[in-house]
């Protein structure tokens, strides 16, 4: 026992947590002949036995050559891989359904360019990209986000077959990243204000007319200008009164605001959609959970506080 574990140690001891950059060396990299190298393979044994049975000095020097060429390939191949360093990047927060993308620090540190480097972490979705001599660049790794919460970045597939594809060579990454995926958002008109508990505002503030604006998809019907808006032309969007001055309510995105008819996720993809739709119209907001009150604020930085607890609540 304690022999097999030596044994995995040896063969497995390059792999590390993912949250500290990796040097390809041989040990992290693996190669074998492609569909097209085996063809070629198969080419050259043909005709290496017609040059024996014809006694072909050209035909056996041909041979030769073609084999050379292939085994100069193979170390190419290996070179294009070997010594690059790779470090873990940043990925920013998507919505369920959309694609996330990882991006990763790829640094070559040689004086020779690396090329035909493609980088996979899903079937059917590939990045292609080289890197030149000394050079640092960003890859972005693609990811589907079926649904909210916590994306890992699934193992990623290094692979090559530069320059003559008769070989690929290959290597696994595992970076530690995650990416966080909102609910889908669903916009529907924000929920009415609730009144302010310790009285504050001004209830006189309401009839600080500041002049009229075009509605958006999440002004209540019950905000529209009906006045203002027919004599307007009927092709152009309604109209909603705004006011200025204090207010005795406030907004107040709240999880019994939902229909208790509708599942969870329904329920979080439409409060998403309030989140959003509030926080484009800069308007100051609490968002109420089972679970969590996040107080009242505004700004992007809100909006992202309130986007994260709607991610990770677990109903």
């Amino acid at each position: 026992m304690p022999a097999l574990q030596a044994l995995q140690q040896r063969l497995f001891g390059w792999r590390d947590d993912g949250l500290a950059p990796v040097r390809l060396d041989r040990r992290r990299i693996f190669i074998l002949p492609s569909r097209s190298g085996l063809l070629f393979a198969l080419t050259l044994v043909v005709m290496l036995l017609a040059a024996i049975n014809y006694n072909l000095a050209l035909g056996h020097a041909l041979v030769f050559l073609l084999a050379g060429l292939g085994l100069v390939g193979m170390v190419h191949s290996f070179r294009n891989l070997y010594g690059l360093r790779i470090a873990p990047g940043h990925c920013r927060p998507v919505f369920a359904g959309d694609t996330a993308e990882f991006t990763l620090l790829i640094e070559n540190d040689r004086p020779a360019s690396r090329h035909g480097l493609v980088f996979q972490a899903e079937p059917g979705r590939s990045t292609t990209t080289a890197v030149g001599a000394r050079e640092q660049i960003r890859v972005g790794i693609p990811v589907s986000a079926p649904q909210r919460g916590w994306l890992p970045l699934p193992r990623v597939v290094l692979s090559t077959r530069y320059p003559l594809g008769l070989f690929t060579a290959w290597s696994y990454l595992q970076p530690g990243m995650r990416c966080l995926v909102y609910p889908a958002p669903l916009f529907e008109p924000l929920p009415a204000g609730v009144p302010n508990a310790d009285g504050s505002g001004s209830a006189g503030g309401q009839e600080d007319f500041a002049g009229f604006r075009q509605r958006q998809a999440s002004d209540s019907l019950r905000h529209v200008a009906w006045k203002a808006s027919a004599r307007d032309d009927a092709s152009r969007p309604l109209l909603v009164k705004q006011f200025a001055g204090g207010s005795d309510s406030r907004l107040e995105l709240a999880w019994s605001a939902t229909d208790p008819a509708l599942d969870d996720e329904t329920r979080l993809s439409i409060m998403t959609g309030w989140v959003l739709a509030a926080t484009a119209e800069q308007q100051s907001f609490s968002l109420r959970l089972p679970d969590r009150l996040i107080a009242d604020s505004s700004g992007s930085a809100h909006g992202e506080r309130c986007l994260e607890a709607l991610a990770l609540f677990r109903p």
